[in-house]
């Protein structure tokens, strides 16, 4: 039926919680080979104890069913992790789950039962951010959410799922730091769904954090239409219009001005970024 894989570098302290919320899931059926639903984690490069603290679920998973694996790779890339749990996945329904992603119980079945389909689907929940602890983020991450690609597209963001069909449309995911939007790319507006189920996740805390992940998601853009320009079809528009704009600065004048001060301070040298692949969160 499907593969969740969940790419995971020095994810002490968060893969623990993740995996505990995909048990108490729905379970999805078994595949039509016979095999049951699964769960690969992909630890790539870990320098902590994220190995331990998955392996130490694999009796649950058993108990409830599932399929559980946990490779240990050597270097710390997540592209490289995306591809080997790919290369490694029985079915060929594949769902990617970021490592610090909070499912809701009907989540991943829902997408199974939409991914069970003969033609090219890329399918997501409802992404919803839970609450941070810094004010500026609190601010950010509000109107972040009314924005048209959060609010209305399939976004995809830290989990997205696609069947067979449109996994034949690339060989591997190239080591880009957009791997999302790579993904993503490859799917028109009709061949993407949204089921209504819900997951949330962590938004980056405080205003050096928001600037260096923002400013890694433009590069992260760039490098990819630069790289293939022929993704850009599918791109759509994700901008607001100046009237949307208009409407949000008045429905959340304090998240706007928190917003666009962090598009403001990506441009500049402040909070220079320390590393290619910047998280939201110092790194074990």
């Amino acid at each position: 039926m499907i593969s969740v894989i969940i790419p995971a570098y020095n994810e002490e302290g968060y893969i623990g919680e993740t995996l505990e919320l995909i048990l108490r899931s729905e379970r999805p059926g078994d595949g039509a080979n016979g095999l049951p639903p699964e769960v690969i984690v992909v630890a790539n490069g870990c320098r902590d104890n994220t190995v331990a603290e998955a392996e130490a679920l694999a009796p649950a998973f058993a108990a409830r069913g599932w399929g559980f694996r946990v490779l240990d790779l050597e270097k710390g890339s997540k592209t490289g992790a995306m591809n080997a749990g790919s290369a490694a996945a029985r079915h060929g329904a594949l769902l990617f789950v970021d490592a610090d992603i909070h499912v809701t119980p009907g989540l991943i079945a829902a997408l199974g039962r939409v991914l069970d389909r003969e033609t090219p689907c890329y399918a997501s929940g409802r992404p919803r951010i839970r609450r941070a602890e810094t004010w500026v983020s609190r601010q950010y991450a509000r109107f972040w959410q009314r924005l048209p690609f959060m609010a209305k597209s399939v976004a995809g963001c830290g989990v997205y799922g696609v069947n067979g069909a449109g996994r034949a449309r690339w060989e591997e995911i190239p080591e880009v730091i957009s791997d999302d939007i790579f993904v993503r790319s490859h799917f028109t507006a009709p061949e993407m769904v949204a089921v209504p189920e819900t997951y949330s996740w962590p938004i980056a805390e405080g205003l050096a954090r928001l600037v260096r992940v923002r400013r890694r998601q433009n590069e992260g853009l760039e490098e990819l239409f630069g790289r293939y320009p022929e993704l850009q079809a599918n791109r759509g528009r994700t901008a607001p219009t100046g009237l949307r704009k208009l409407a949000l600065l008045v429905c959340d004048p304090l998240g706007f001005a928190v917003y666009a001060g962090v598009a403001l301070a990506v441009r500049t040298p402040l909070f220079a970024n320390r590393s290619r692949w910047e998280r939201g969160r110092d790194t074990a």
